[in-house]
Parts: C-alpha cells; sequence; structure tokens
C-alpha cells in the first residue's frame, strides 16, 4: 500500500449525499416519552460517502465527493466545504437539487459508543442527474458508493466498470435481486442485517454464497464486533475477525471502512490485507469520538497492525 507521501496516492471517487448530523452524547438512549439532558451536541458533515471521503483522505488517499445536497437551509454548500476543505476532498462536483433540504440526522451516542440515530432525506434529491461520467472519472483510481443510491450512481458505476476500476458497493440496504449495481460492481460489502434481508437467509455464508449466484462481484459482510466474513474468487469462505477496542463512539465506523477497503483495493492490495486495514482503521475511529471526523492518520492504522 502507498503512505501518505506517496507521490502519486490513489484517487476513489465517492457517491452519495452529504448529511447534517446533530449528535447528541447522553448516558443513556432514553425511552418513549422521557427528556434527558445530552452532555454534549456536534454538528458534523456526514453521510455514508462523505465519512467514507475524510477517511480515504486521512489514510493517505485522495477523495472526490459527488451526489445531491439541497440548496434550502442553512446546511447547504458553505458549511459542507467549511467541514470537507480541510480534509483535501474535492466537492465541486456535488449538485444542487433545486428546493431540496440537504439530509438531516439526530443521532444519540451513548455510554457504550453505540449510535442510534433517525434521518430526514428529501424525496426531491433522488431526481438528481450527476454530472457526465467523463468528467466524474477524470483521474480516478475507484469508485465508492452506497446501494440507497442506485437511482442516480449505476451509470456512472458502468462507465467506471468499463474502464476497469474498482467499484465498490456499501450495502447497508436490502436490495433486490436484479438491482443493477449488483451487475457492475466488483466488490460488495454488506451490513449483516441488509445480507439477511436481501438474501433471505440468516446464515451470513449461506446468505453470501446464494447471493454469488447473482453476481460476479467479491461479496463480503461484515457483522460489528464479529469481524467480517467472506468469500474468495472459488466460493471458499473466510472469516477476517474485528480488532477489539475501547468503543467510545461507533458513529461513521462502516463508512470508514468501507473508505479504507476501497482505497487498499486501488492501491493494488490482495483482499484479505485489505479487510484487515479497513477493520484497523474502523477500530481506531470507534476509539474517539467525532463521527468519520475521528478516523485515524494512515501511520496510525500501520503501526496498529503491527502490534
Amino acid at each position: 500500500m502507498t503512505s501518505p507521501h506517496h507521490p502519486d496516492p490513489r484517487r476513489i471517487l465517492c457517491l452519495g449525499m452529504p448529511v447534517l448530523d446533530m449528535t447528541f452524547r447522553v448516558a443513556d438512549v432514553p425511552v418513549r416519552g422521557a427528556k434527558i439532558q445530552a452532555s454534549r451536541l456536534d454538528r458534523i458533515c456526514g453521510g455514508n460517502a462523505p465519512n467514507a471521503a475524510v477517511a480515504i483522505a486521512r489514510l493517505g488517499g485522495r477523495a472526490r465527493l459527488a451526489g445531491p445536497m439541497g440548496d434550502a437551509g442553512e446546511h447547504g454548500m458553505e458549511f459542507v466545504s467549511d467541514q470537507l476543505g480541510p480534509e483535501g476532498i474535492e466537492t465541486q462536483h456535488l449538485v444542487h437539487v433545486a428546493g431540496a433540504v440537504t439530509p438531516v440526522s439526530t443521532i444519540l451516542i451513548d455510554a457504550t459508543g453505540e449510535r442510534t440515530g433517525i434521518t430526514y432525506r428529501d424525496p426531491t434529491l433522488w431526481t438528481v442527474e450527476l454530472p457526465a461520467s467523463d468528467l466524474l472519472l477524470d483521474g480516478v483510481d475507484a469508485i465508492l458508493t452506497e446501494n440507497r443510491c442506485a437511482s442516480f450512481v449505476v451509470a456512472t458505476c458502468a462507465a467506471a466498470r468499463d474502464r476497469g476500476l474498482a467499484v465498490v458497493v456499501d450495502a447497508d440496504r436490502a436490495m433486490p435481486a436484479d438491482e443493477p449495481l449488483l451487475q457492475v460492481a466488483t466488490h460488495v460489502i454488506f451490513s449483516a442485517e441488509a445480507l439477511r434481508a436481501t438474501a433471505g437467509a440468516d446464515d451470513l455464508t449461506a446468505a453470501l454464497r446464494r447471493l454469488a449466484g447473482l453476481t460476479k462481484a467479491f461479496l463480503a459482510v461484515t457483522d460489528g464486533d464479529q469481524g467480517a466474513f467472506w468469500l474468495d474468487r472459488d466460493g471458499a469462505a473466510h472469516h477476517t475477525p474485528a480488532f477489539h477496542v475501547q468503543a467510545v463512539d461507533t458513529l461513521g465506523a462502516g463508512d470508514v471502512f468501507h473508505g479504507a477497503f476501497a482505497l487498499a483495493i486501488a492501491e493494488g492490495s490482495d483482499l484479505e490485507p485489505a479487510l484487515r486495514f479497513a477493520a484497523a482503521a474502523a477500530a481506531l475511529k470507534c476509539s474517539r469520538f467525532g463521527g468519520a471526523f475521528a478516523a485515524p492518520q494512515r501511520p496510525e492504522v500501520e503501526a496498529f497492525l503491527t502490534r
């Protein structure tokens, strides 16, 4: 893999939506009808793709962000640029959807570091038309996207696949068997819940094998502190354990995992070390507050992996 000082760091195109994350630190998640006091409030630019982009930049890659955002409300382009600009993330390809509101999440982070949230996404955002693929893919080495954005990313992903680029899909929602993203993706990493719902099977390895009949993509699933389960090119099942840390904030951990994995693949890593690299980056993130902005720098991950 490259280092942050590599003369030609890999550029990853992250496709998705910026989200305003209002994060409240609480002792515990309240019961229905209760009122509690938060110990801290942070306003963070979040969302799957922006979170992954932050991780990629922290880990020595280059990140380009594209997708829809609203032009109404105080958390518009200035808010996004102020938070992502210092990370070196390219945001010029974000598309303003007239009259739409950028998504907002309210997230409770309890004493165990677990997050509970609710998100509003303006339905108008799904009507976005991204810039031309030639523009988005110029100088790009891989794509990372989320499957909830399939309606507006498939064409760009297909163009990337035609160029021989890795197309990594974060599948954190159930998808139909005929989902086009399954055909254009080179790597699909599910959350455990999304995989079970998609495959209709409780056993994660059996679920992966069931989906292997629908796509030629590399298939894996993350299951929290149980680590990642995946199939190799011959269909054999493997397990990459999670790294155990004292978790204080799990917000954005999955996005950091996907960003680190996509960067490692773009750098030419084999699958198993790419998954270990991603697991280490996500574990270190969980040990700190700040959502994806607590993502580690590359030397921290490399030092962690040597221990």
